[in-house]
């Protein structure tokens, strides 16, 4: 009797250790989803834009009030981090995915690391595929009209970014080690289908 106890005992433990071990891999090995078009995802705002879901995107065309660009802006900071993220910007579109910022509340390319979506920016040196001021293309890869991935990885001051399977940035800077990270937008249409975050 005492026999079987001791046996139904280890076979339980086995099941919970099995339980522990599975339990990681559901999480994705670590990424964790943001925006993937059926939610908007819980962001602050600075700012606004007219912000919805719609066929299968988060969605902006148009500032609700004012001339400033607008950001949703990440409620928790990152220090180390890779992000996937796949967007749509038409030609007219200026966007981008801010990095690192110093505070939630002021987001601009001085206070944050810009990973630009803005195939019409006059100065093209810092136009899509670019980080603002940090990291240059040459030369500047186009995202308008078209479905496009950015791969942005950051560790200490090493940043790099994969547009559209291409790497267009490889920078070392280190001004900022932390903070939140903000979708733009500015104008055109801009499109989020899926924006994921895993720490390092």
């Amino acid at each position: 009797m005492m026999k079987r106890v001791f046996a139904i005992a280890a076979i339980a433990a086995i099941g919970v250790t099995a339980i522990a071990t599975v339990q990681p891999a559901s999480s994705q090995d670590g990424w964790v989803t943001l925006v993937d078009g059926t939610k908007m995802g819980d962001w602050d705002k600075v700012s606004d834009a007219n912000w919805e879901l719609k066929d299968g995107a988060l969605v902006a065309d148009k500032l609700i009030s004012g001339k400033d660009p607008a950001y949703l802006v990440s409620k928790k900071s990152y220090k180390d981090f890779e992000i996937k993220a796949e967007f749509w910007a038409d030609d007219a579109a200026n966007s981008g995915i801010f990095i690192r910022c110093k505070t939630a509340k002021v987001i601009d390319s001085k206070e944050c690391y810009e990973v630009n979506i803005f195939d019409k920016r006059p100065d093209p040196t810092y136009g899509t595929g670019a980080i603002v001021d940090v990291g240059k293309v040459d030369p500047m890869p186009k995202a308008g009209g078209k479905w496009n991935t950015f791969e942005i990885t950051a560790k200490g001051p090493k940043l790099t970014v994969i547009f559209n399977g291409q790497k267009t940035v490889d920078a070392e800077d280190g001004k900022l080690a932390s903070g939140p990270i903000a979708l733009q937008y500015g104008s055109g249409v801009v499109k989020f289908r899926k924006v994921q975050i895993k720490e390092l």
